[in-house]
């Protein structure tokens, strides 16, 4: 298609055939909010939870991730228990002993804690605002209300973060104005990155019995953020092939995608972490070697926050 030709064109332009590679630890399943999207939603008491031992985590990290992730992503429900018990210590330590880019991805949290985990060493704050409008925000129950979601975007850039956000393609009821709007308000914020998910019905959720987005009107709306913002970093997300298509996550990177997710979670807790369903798509490093490679790229050397750091177009105005 013309359009994903003109998305990847333009991604190889600006980065060359490299693309990031880092891993995500989802740290806990605990979660406060109540996202309808979502199998970790606090009202689901089917859930197993857990939050991961630091031992370990620091243990997995420093000693056995693959040589070639540069950048490492900190995941979890919104638990702020986990973010001071778990998080914390974890990027304190790894700022000390690596050189690996921190990412978080926790959620809402106080300005103080968030203040810390800057402190600390953490640079890029990934926080979704999952839909741009409104009603259908207040609807699905997503954190606080879109309005204050949004604040909390442009706070996080005011205060030196880099800040990577997405939205969900495809949400029962959606038209193609409202990927249209997704995709506007996406560009007026102020982001170095963003992602596009695919809806996918979430186990023990209330949108359990409704249909998955097509992989097409992902990939689309994954093709226009790449053109109208050919310096973000757009990640191809683990749910591309979860959509019914065995070459997913390959057409994404095929579509402009420039950073891929090694999932380094604790195997034993790995299934509770319940974003959609317990049959999930795992984004291995044997997987993401082998995508990278079919598509003509190669990891790149440089980590993440390093290019975001050194790119003064990585700030969105």
């Amino acid at each position: 298609m013309a359009h994903h030709a003109a998305a990847s064109a333009l991604a190889r332009s600006h980065f060359g055939t490299s693309v990031f590679v880092r891993a995500v630890v989802e740290v806990s399943n605990y979660c406060r909010e109540n996202c309808h999207y979502c199998g970790m939603r606090r009202d689901n008491r089917t859930l197993t939870r857990y939050r991961a031992r630091l031992d370990s985590l620091a243990e997995l990290i420093l000693h056995h991730r693959p040589s070639w992730v540069t950048d490492i992503n900190f995941q979890a429900g919104e638990d702020p228990v986990a973010t001071r018990e778990l998080v914390l210590p974890l990027v304190r330590l790894l700022r000390q002993e690596t050189q690996l880019g921190l990412s978080v991805c926790l959620g809402t949290l106080s300005r103080d804690l968030t203040q810390e985990l800057r402190d600390a060493g953490a640079s890029l704050y990934i926080i979704k605002f999952e839909t741009a409008d409104p009603d259908q925000y207040r609807r699905l129950e997503a954190p606080g209300t879109q309005t204050e979601r949004e604040s909390h975007i442009r706070w996080l850039a005011a205060e030196g973060w880099k800040v990577s956000s997405g939205f969900i393609a495809g949400l029962p009821g959606d038209t193609v104005h409202q990927a249209l709007r997704n995709l506007r308000y996406a560009t007026s914020l102020p982001l170095s990155g963003c992602s596009v998910s695919p809806f996918i019905p979430g186990e023990a959720t209330p949108l359990a019995q409704t249909s998955a987005a097509e992989l097409d009107l992902t990939l689309n709306c994954m093709a226009a953020l790449r053109r109208l913002r050919p310096d973000w970093v757009i990640p191809a997300v683990s749910a591309l092939n979860l959509t019914g298509a065995d070459d997913g996550y390959r057409r994404g990177l095929r579509t402009g995608a420039n950073l891929c997710t090694v999932n380094l979670t604790p195997e034993p807790v790995r299934g509770d972490y319940l974003l959609y369903k317990r049959d999930r798509f795992i984004m291995n490093a044997e997987r993401i070697l082998a995508a990278i490679d079919a598509e003509g790229l190669q990891p790149s050397q440089q980590s993440l926050a390093q290019f975001l750091a050194a790119d003064p177009a990585s700030v969105a105005a």
